[in-house]
């Protein structure tokens, strides 16, 4: 571990042990550790394929088609994955209630592999596939099959109704209950780490500038810039694994 990740981590262990309420929120950078990709980075998944809005989805089938291309290219990466050493960290630090829950902009269910309990997926799940009929679940597992086997827009076996990923489109609204529970925590934390997002796709974005307006500590753990550098109380700038691991190596045997 070089001197910059200690440092950085030292600061951050010291702000975990002052703090009462503490609420982590993810993104793309916590997962891109994992071998998930970043669907918005250069070569990602938008840079190749225009976004399917759920408008696009209801209305077209061209558009369900490639919504279902898009999942079946991108199914292997997913199910591959395995969770880091980033997301066994926070598994760890609300298993020795240093920290409450964790907000997820991901979609890949890695924070629930890796032990995290209290988990709220502000953009749903990529391993489970909804009726958008009868809201029937299935996993996402069973309908790659279909996929694979020439099924271009699958349907549900109860009603006939267009299946779809449970994952939140463009221009689908985050599910209310969840929103307004990550709200809250925002809003009543003491410290609120932002780690691995670039703080720039809405509504998730304004929690951690809710959490700083409440008097809370913001912590930023990413690669690059964010929107919220400016009110960040500490920005560390090193790998997310690395730095939580080290994190967890100050606070002691009690967190491992």
């Amino acid at each position: 571990m070089d001197a910059k990740t200690l440092s950085s981590a030292s600061e951050l262990a010291e702000m975990l042990l002052s703090a009462r309420r503490v609420v982590a929120m993810t993104g793309a950078g916590i997962s891109t550790e994992s071998g998930i990709s970043d669907f918005r980075s250069p070569g990602g998944v938008w840079s190749r394929y225009r976004p399917v809005t759920i408008q696009d989805f209801l209305e077209n089938h061209e558009a369900r088609v490639l919504f279902w291309r898009i999942r079946r290219e991108t199914y292997a990466e997913f199910e591959s994955a395995r969770p880091n050493a980033g997301h066994v960290a926070l598994a760890r630090l609300e298993a020795t209630r240093r920290l409450d829950a964790v907000i997820t902009q991901n979609i890949d269910e890695l924070h629930q592999m890796a032990g995290s309990s209290r988990v709220l997926e502000l953009h749903g799940t990529a391993r489970r596939v909804v009726c958008l009929s009868c809201e029937r679940l299935y996993p996402a597992a069973e309908i790659h099959q279909r996929l694979l086997a020439g099924v271009d827009v699958p349907t549900c076996d109860a009603c006939g109704g267009w299946l779809k990923s449970a994952t939140v489109s463009f221009g689908q609204a985050l599910p209310t209950e969840i929103l307004s529970e990550a709200t809250r925590l925002a809003k009543r934390s003491e410290l609120f780490l932002a780690i691995g997002s670039s703080l720039t796709v809405q509504p998730a974005a304004l929690l951690p500038w809710y959490a700083r307006q409440a008097g809370a500590r913001l912590v930023i753990v990413n690669l690059t810039d964010t929107p919220l550098d400016d009110e960040a109380d500490l920005i560390i700038r090193r790998p997310i694994g690395e730095t939580l691991s080290a994190v967890l190596d100050l606070l002691g045997p009690g967190v491992h």
